[in-house]
C-alpha cells in the first residue's frame, strides 16, 4: 500500500510546520473508499482510474473505533464495506483508495485479486478484507 505524495507533504507538514491536514482533522468524521480500473499512482486523486460501471459511487466510513481495528501498524475494516451493484457496464477493477472529501487519496494499493463487474455485481470489501499498512 502506498501513500499518496499529497498525503506525504501533507503529513511533513503537520510533523514540522504545525499545520492540519486537511479534510482529516478531527471534525472530518469519515475516510471515503474508491475502487479502481488501474493503479491511480502516487500523483493520483481518486478519480484517477476511477470506477465508472453503472450504480457506482464511493463508499465513505466513519473513522470510529467501532469501523476500524488497528493492531500494530495495520488498520482493517470490522465491518463489510460494500459498493452499490452494478446495473450496466463492464470494467475490471484493480486497485482501492482510501481517501478524504474531496477526493484526495490517502492510501491506494492493488486488490489481492482483480474483480470483474457487470450487471448484477456488487463489489465489497468483507470485515477484515481491507487493510492498510503504515510501514
Amino acid at each position: 500500500m502506498s501513500a499518496s505524495n499529497d498525503f506525504e507533504t501533507d503529513l511533513l507538514e503537520l510533523i514540522f510546520h504545525k499545520v492540519d491536514l486537511p479534510n482529516l482533522g478531527s471534525g472530518d468524521n469519515d475516510v471515503v473508499i474508491a475502487l479502481h480500473t488501474a493503479d491511480p499512482g502516487e500523483g493520483g486523486t481518486q478519480a484517477t482510474s476511477e470506477a465508472a460501471y453503472t450504480g457506482y459511487a464511493r463508499q465513505s466510513v466513519a473513522r470510529i473505533v467501532g469501523n476500524w481495528q488497528i493492531i500494530g501498524n495495520n488498520a482493517a475494516n470490522t465491518g463489510e464495506i460494500a459498493f452499490p451493484q452494478a446495473t450496466g457496464g463492464s470494467e475490471t477493477l484493480t486497485h482501492f483508495s482510501i481517501g478524504r472529501a474531496g477526493g484526495g487519496i490517502i492510501l491506494s494499493g492493488a486488490l489481492s485479486a482483480s474483480l470483474a463487474v457487470s450487471a448484477g455485481v456488487t463489489p465489497k470489501f468483507a470485515a477484515g478484507q481491507l487493510v492498510a499498512t503504515a510501514n
